[in-house]
């Protein structure tokens, strides 16, 4: 457990690293995401609008004045909240008992459109055109009783009312990427898995690197940054290619 936390915060590190070194030149629109995070953070910047995951409500700060955010709103949900996702003009809030879908095209105060249960279990969310990937862990560090572990594609096209058309078993699910044709999901201990996504609804296992203990994962123009137990993990990585090791940052816990 010790371990997980570890990697979770060096991943929130790495993920306010990669948000503060966005272009500030680039013509950035009020509600595009301004920074790269990995799917386990439980807080995201979209234009001036800080989110921030807290266990039982969706909290919104206006960091128009980075010096003095400024609490704006706040929505109350269950217990359990975990892990947040923006895409596009939506929020994807990954929880316990679900996946909680927002409209954020008011970014100060966004709008609740639907909730996509399942058991109780840890889950990460990633989401690319109409398809939400989501890993559900169980196990004692994340909710007892639940031997359960799977991968989960669910259709989002309408957002309203998402619908599951793909599961398939997980051996211990942490963080996941996704980018065109290539999902990455992290397993802990057992490794870090590559799928093919040529049919969306349908991740065929491709790859599989046993010697990396990773928990989070970002995408990110052909490069791989992989946060797991000892450190960081860059990799290169093409569409039908093996992942190539560029480079390791080794940190102790």
């Amino acid at each position: 457990m010790k371990k997980v936390l570890y990697a979770t915060f060096v991943a929130a590190i790495w993920s306010l690293v990669l948000a503060c070194s966005t272009d500030k030149s680039a013509d950035i629109s009020p509600n595009s995401q301004s920074g790269v995070g990995g799917s386990m953070a439980r807080f995201a910047i979209v234009g001036n609008a800080l989110y921030c995951v807290l266990p039982d409500k969706l909290q919104v700060y206006d960091i128009s004045a980075p010096d003095s955010p400024v609490a704006k709103n706040y929505v109350m949900l269950n217990v359990g909240l975990e892990t947040i996702f923006p895409y596009k003009d939506n929020l994807f809030i990954g929880a316990s008992d679900g996946m909680y879908i927002f409209d954020n095209r008011q970014p100060n105060s966004p709008l609740l459109l639907s909730r996509y249960t399942h058991v109780q279990s840890c889950d990460p969310v990633v989401v690319q055109e109409k398809y939400a990937y989501v890993t559900l862990r169980g196990g004692v560090n994340c909710r007892q009783f639940i031997s359960l572990s799977s991968l989960d594609v669910v259709d989002v096209s309408d957002l309203k009312n998402p619908r599951l058309v793909h599961t398939q078993p997980m051996e211990s699910p942490y963080g996941l990427g996704v980018d065109g044709t290539q999902l990455f999901v992290c397993e802990g201990d057992n490794g870090l898995k590559v799928f093919d996504i040529s049919k969306p609804e349908q991740p065929v296992l491709k790859e599989t690197l046993k010697d990396v203990k990773s928990f989070d994962v970002v995408p990110l123009s052909k490069t791989l940054l992989v946060t797991g137990d000892g450190g960081f993990y860059q990799y290169r990585y093409q569409k039908g290619e093996k992942l190539e090791l560029l480079s390791k940052i080794s940190i102790e816990p």
